[in-house]
């Protein structure tokens, strides 16, 4: 791509179109990096040139909608089915410079890659209107793009994640997420991932629990209401097998996850007659807990009536 971000495109055949124009790249802009909050024991980070990104465009000038006559866009194609580039405006980049200095503060290098990921190229619809098909495809790049991230370019922390709707600060809005790969491992997702160690949470979850909180479920995978959950109608979905991430699951697994995934959002849309706001992550094995840690979907919605946040 123009600037020298990376685009790669996924689908069940090939894509043999030449590619189209596509946006000019950004100008140079200060690098994020990390700050220290010495009460939280955590990394803030700061990403100034995040301001400057597209804010909620008219349908006809998306920059995430398929290549057209008079249209540059990111993906410089006439069709696809899922792709994948490098945020424009970044969060987390390789090879940070510059740190600033600030007294009484700690800084370091906001280390990473951030990628857009767009569920496909109808500009309309969302994760409850694909089909099981192209669900299964997502679910299968999460787990390709997890292990490029992961195993090849060794990063920490991967963490797929879709946030939806206005409400939650979307800026565009064809239906799209994105990843986040971290040099080190978010306090959190440490958390969660020593409690896993410590005891087999997850799977007690999906072996057992309240029947009254089991959503769905097929052979291969569960949904249900987190017996701590901590918005109204949170949803976690989980393999019945105990995998460290996506990139483990066989095709028929990712299928049947799938099914869950889009029935988890349709129910979820279908509460107040429309789409729910939501933030959506894909919690993964941090690096040297593969061995312990089982994955899940995990939808926490931002609304608590049909008019109330």
């Amino acid at each position: 791509m123009p600037g020298g971000r990376e685009l790669l495109l996924y689908g069940r055949g090939l894509h043999e179109a030449l590619p189209l124009a596509a946006l000019p790249a950004e100008p140079p802009a200060a690098s994020p990096h990390l700050r220290w909050h010495p009460l939280l024991g955590e990394w803030v980070a700061y990403a100034g040139a995040r301001q400057g990104r597209t804010f909620l465009p008219e349908a006809a000038a998306c920059p995430l909608c398929p290549a057209a006559e008079g249209r540059l866009g990111e993906i410089p194609f006439a069709d696809f089915e899922i792709a994948v580039f490098e945020n424009r405006f970044p969060a987390l980049v390789a090879g940070t410079v510059g740190l600033p200095a600030i007294e009484g503060v700690t800084a370091s290098p906001a280390e990473g890659r951030c990628e857009v990921v767009v569920f496909s190229a109808d500009h309309a619809g969302g994760l409850g209107t694909l089909p099981v098909d192209r669900l299964a495809l997502l679910i299968e790049v999460w787990g390709a793009r997890l292990k490029a991230l992961r195993d090849q370019a060794g990063f920490a922390f991967v963490l797929p994640f879709e946030n939806r709707g206005e409400e939650i600060g979307v800026t565009l809005h064809h239906p799209h997420g994105q990843i986040y790969a971290f040099s080190f491992v978010p306090q959190r997702a440490l958390r969660a991932a020593q409690a896993q160690a410590d005891a087999p949470v997850v799977a007690r979850l999906v072996e057992g629990g309240s029947p009254d909180l089991r959503l769905d479920e097929n052979d291969a995978a569960v949904s249900f209401v987190p017996p701590f959950a901590m918005y109204p109608f949170e949803i976690w979905l989980a393999p019945r097998r105990r995998v460290p991430g996506p990139d483990a699951l066989s095709s028929a697994e990712a299928e049947m996850l799938a099914r869950l995934l889009g029935r988890a959002v349709r129910r979820l849309d279908g509460l107040f007659g429309k789409p729910m706001p939501y933030i959506l992550t894909v919690q993964t094995a941090p690096r040297g807990f593969e061995d312990s840690f089982h994955m899940t979907i995990e939808i926490r919605p931002f609304r608590r009536d049909g008019d109330k946040l």
